[in-house]
């Protein structure tokens, strides 16, 4: 088996194709057994001072060994989830929990780091191996190193069944995704949707045998109806289904209920938390976090809150005033997106639809590699003759002056057993191994947009535009890192609530017309986006930006106060309410179940950290404004954005590398302007 286990063999790129769900076990049973005899001789080695490349390379090359293995197969699960490889997966999970958990709580390993650290060579460290030698030590002690035997063995026991439940959550919520769908044969009932949407849904009728139409819950099948549909009661039995996904309400009530899951994991967490000596999994997740204190976080969201509350409150009147005059007197969860797009019409003559003509997909993707390369002097182009894991993924090539950077994979669109949303995960990560050689960093670029339907390209609407940018900002920060350490490579040791700040940085570029000029092209004529229409495009930029910022405080806070309470008698739905009552101008319905699909907290890397997207929002606008000052292709700046931020990765605090910078330290002025929710810009 391992002879033939493409998993076991060396390679550049995974070989996708060849992995199936019966070589992943093996793969990592062998790949764990190696890693454990490794460490043992590694350790039997260390008479004396340990060295870097004796030590931390070492270690370094073992974590490299079983992430080439694992990185595929936890990438396929993502993208191409079958109850064959799901089952192989979650086999490897405890494993996998068990050996790093063994790892940061091996006692000489740990007393190795320590000596290496004090040290007389350590004084001639560059600062990402002195960072790298600090977060070590931080998470040996975050992972228990100095807990009595029976406590280890506790926090090993959380780990493992915390993992398990993270895999348990993610997929019932796939689950829950696919379960529901609505077959609709009276074209009447579709009635304002656009002929892509419903070209769409015939082509997922027929893919099931069906005559005329097929609604899912996959977002652009859902944005759709919600957004285009004048069929109320077709939007809220939607929205009913989307709102009670993995939940004990809805259509489906208790079927993939995510509900048992979650309190599961909250009190684990807690657990956890108490045993390392923390009051709380809020205030655990600060350590290894820019922010301070839970104070300064929860003050840093309240305040936003308060400031953005009066604005949301002003955006619902006009949309309420704005329904009632179209006949719709009590408006709704279901009715808000629908209503929202007519009055972004009427206002501004102009819809995410209009704008979708101007946005093909190769054509932003030729526009956004134009801009980086303008900002940051690399050059990009497609490859081809690669294994991939479906036919509609691309790769590229970064290059520098004519040598190589970097290589990122593009899986742009949705479809059936793919995970819902947009990420970025590191394939490989950029290190120079023991014998001088230098390993290029790969990244998997993942997005759930409409794929080309009805003889057309792929067309983008302008919020998709901005997604891509948004992952392509995080995919930059992993592949223009020059630290050549894997422990503060790219986004390595980068600090959760600064992570954000390369890309949604890159955002801004959307809505800058010299920017909007590179992206944009009517995907039949070429012409460019004409200037009436940037016009009303960029009027319309802020419109509603008071209710989106208080949907993201609500999440922001309930996630927080959530993980900084849990135990105290209050239910998640309790949690939930409380921060509605403090932040939120319009309530759902009751039977909402947003919890049960927040998969960020629950089976992503954000719990007692979705905070982070507003926290860093304020690094990248008030970054984002040196470029407004000097101009927003301003090559200087431009390089002096990726040295000081992109190229250093996680090698220097965050707050240090923004001031190399900015000059100062950030200022929540420009977030408030880029959103109309200052004076200066209301």
């Amino acid at each position: 088996m391992t002879a033939n286990n493409p998993l076991l063999q060396a390679f550049d790129l995974p070989p996708y194709s060849a992995i199936r769900p019966e070589h992943v076990e093996p793969a990592v049973d062998s790949i764990l057994a190696d890693s454990r005899a490794a460490m043992t001789r590694l350790l039997e080695q260390q008479s004396g001072t340990p060295s870097w490349d004796g030590l931390v390379l070492t270690v370094d090359e073992l974590g490299a060994r079983l992430g080439q293995a694992w990185s595929p197969v936890s990438h396929l699960n993502a993208v191409c989830n079958s109850a064959e490889l799901r089952t192989a997966y979650e086999a490897c999970l405890p494993k996998l929990s068990e050996y790093w958990t063994e790892i940061g709580q091996n006692q000489p390993l740990f007393q190795a780091y320590e000596k290496l650290a004090s040290s007389p060579a350590a004084a001639g460290f560059d600062v990402a191996q002195t960072t790298i030698l600090e977060h070590a030590l931080r998470d040996f002690r975050l992972s228990g190193i100095d807990l009595p035997a029976e406590q280890q063995k506790r926090y090993g026991e959380i780990q493992m069944k915390l993992s398990e439940l993270g895999s348990t959550f993610s997929n019932q919520l796939l689950d829950a995704t696919q379960a529901w769908t609505k077959h609709v044969t009276d074209e009447a009932v579709l009635a304002g949707l656009t002929d892509s949407a419903k070209t769409q849904m015939q082509q997922a009728a027929a893919a099931k045998e069906l005559d005329g139409w097929l609604i899912s819950l996959e977002f652009p099948s859902y944005f759709a109806v919600m957004t285009y549909a004048d069929d109320r009661a077709l939007r809220e039995e939607l929205y009913a289904a989307y709102c009670t996904r993995a939940s004990d309400q809805g259509p489906n009530a208790g079927q993939h209920d995510n509900g048992p899951v979650m309190l599961e994991i909250l009190a684990l967490r807690q657990e956890l938390a108490k045993l390392l000596g923390f009051a709380s999994y809020s205030e655990l997740s600060l350590a290894s976090k820019m922010a301070e204190s839970t104070d300064q976080v929860l003050t840093f969201l309240r305040d936003l809150g308060l400031r953005g509350k009066p604005f949301a409150e002003q955006d619902l009147r006009e949309l309420q005033a704005f329904a009632s005059e179209q006949g719709c007197n009590d408006l709704q969860s279901w009715d808000v997106g629908y209503y929202s797009e007519k009055l972004r019409e009427q206002r501004y003559s102009i819809s995410q639809e209009i704008l979708r003509a101007y946005f093909p997909i190769d054509k932003v993707l030729s526009g956004l590699f134009a801009i980086v390369e303008k900002l940051y002097g690399i050059q990009i182009k497609e490859l081809s003759g690669f294994d991939a894991w479906h036919a509609d993924v691309r790769l590229f090539e970064i290059t520098e002056n004519g040598q190589h950077v970097g290589r990122f994979f593009f899986d742009l669109y949705a479809r059936a057993n793919k995970r819902g949303g947009a990420w970025m995960d590191g394939a490989r990560d950029k290190r120079r191994t023991a014998d001088g050689t230098l390993i290029s960093p790969v990244a998997n670029l993942v997005c759930n947009f409409t794929p080309a339907v009805g003889g057309k390209p792929a067309l983008l609407t302008h919020d998709e535009v901005t997604t891509l940018f948004h992952e392509f900002g995080h995919g930059l920060h992993h592949l223009l890192t020059r630290v050549e350490h894997a422990g503060a490579s790219g986004i390595n040791g980068v600090a959760w609530d600064a992570v954000e700040l390369p890309s949604q940085f890159m955002e801004n570029w959307c809505w800058e017309p010299e920017g909007l000029a590179l992206i944009s092209g009517h995907y039949e004529s070429g012409e460019p986006l004409p200037q009436d229409l940037l016009d009303r495009m960029l009027a319309a930029k802020n419109f509603q930006s008071g209710l989106m910022m208080v949907r993201q405080i609500e999440f922001s806070l309930f996630d927080f106060e959530l993980h900084a309470t849990h135990g105290d008698g209050r239910s998640v739905l309790d949690v939930l309410e409380g921060i509605r009552s403090e932040v939120s101008v319009l309530r759902p319905p009751a039977y909402n179940r947003f919890p049960n699909s927040f998969a960020h907290i629950f089976a992503g890397g954000y719990a007692a950290g979705y905070y982070s997207y507003k926290w860093a929002e304020v690094l990248s606008a008030d970054a984002f404004s040196k470029f407004e000052e000097d101009g927003v292709f301003n090559s200087a700046t431009g390089q002096a954005f990726r040295e000081a931020i992109l190229a250093r990765g996680g090698s220097q605090a965050p707050m240090v590398l923004f001031v190399d910078f900015r000059g100062r330290e950030p200022s929540i002025d420009a977030l408030l302007r880029h959103l109309g929710l200052s004076q200066e810009a209301a």
